[in-house]
């Protein structure tokens, strides 16, 4: 089963050599409860946060697990038609035999 561990090791990495930990020797729990001292904290440990965050969401939605990630748009990548020689494609070639023009 897939965990969320090395999200979770990274994040706690960076919460350890923050300023808000190294330097103004707070807890690691002060710096991410206290709005105050989460300034001292960097970006880069919000974003892991973050992302930590939907891991763990994602272990526990079955919707996610049935569905997988989807692309955007709804386009699925193998439904791009594709020309045979891109050397010989041409952008008129298309728009002649379209009958919407």
């Amino acid at each position: 089963m897939p965990t969320c561990e090395g999200i979770r090791e990274e994040y706690i990495q960076c919460l350890l050599r923050s300023e808000c930990v190294l330097i103004q020797r707070n807890s690691v729990q002060d710096c991410i409860k206290n709005k105050d001292l989460a300034t001292l904290v960097p970006e880069e440990c919000h974003s892991l946060r973050q992302s930590l965050f939907e891991c763990k969401r994602g272990l526990l939605d079955m919707r996610k697990r049935m569905r997988g990630i989807t692309a955007a748009g709804g386009i699925h990548p193998q439904s791009y038609d594709t020309p045979d020689d891109s050397s010989n494609w041409s952008p008129n070639s298309e728009s002649k035999s379209d009958p919407l023009k």
